[in-house]
């Protein structure tokens, strides 16, 4: 069995998150099962339409599992911690996670237009667009900056720092 690894991204909303999440997917997928964990601190997720059956299942409180012969859906009302969500996912080589900043795990932040120097602490990288002006910051020796339109350059850092789990 390959070792499973895993690494979170993070940055304020409309940097990029869920749009370098799917191109870093995309290529790994070709060599490797990937998982992708997706917080959503504010609640704002869909999980299907109100009077559908999954709804009204999940609307009772219960935990509730939709299968089809494509794909099975789980839905809790409890908060899973890391550990638990990957013994449910199980099989995978490389797990992305975006948001969850409080998780011990590698972590590449990302910024387009600006740069908050907030997420310095819980990153070990910042990956960044031509719309920043690196002038303007002083970006700690132990960040790697990144090109966030390099998916290559991301994935070798991946491969370089994702922690075994």
């Amino acid at each position: 069995m390959k070792k499973r690894v895993a690494v979170a991204f993070t940055g304020p909303s409309g940097s990029g998150k869920t749009s370098l999440v799917q191109k870093i997917a995309n290529q790994l997928i070709k060599e490797y099962r990937v998982a992708i964990i997706k917080n959503d601190p504010k609640d704002k997720a869909q999980f299907d339409v109100a009077g559908k059956d999954s709804y009204l299942f999940f609307q009772t409180g219960a935990e509730v599992v939709v299968t089809s012969p494509t794909r099975t859906t789980y839905f809790s009302q409890r908060e899973k911690t890391l550990d638990d969500i990957i013994s449910m996912v199980n099989t995978f080589d490389i797990l992305l996670v975006e948001g969850l900043k409080t998780l011990p795990l590698p972590r590449i932040a990302i910024f387009r237009n600006s740069i908050d120097i907030s997420y310095f602490e819980c990153s070990e990288a910042i990956a960044i667009d031509d719309s920043i002006d690196l002038a303007k910051y002083t970006i700690p020796k132990d960040i790697t900056l990144l090109d966030l339109n390099n998916t290559t350059q991301i994935i070798e850092w991946i491969h370089a720092h994702a922690k075994t789990v």
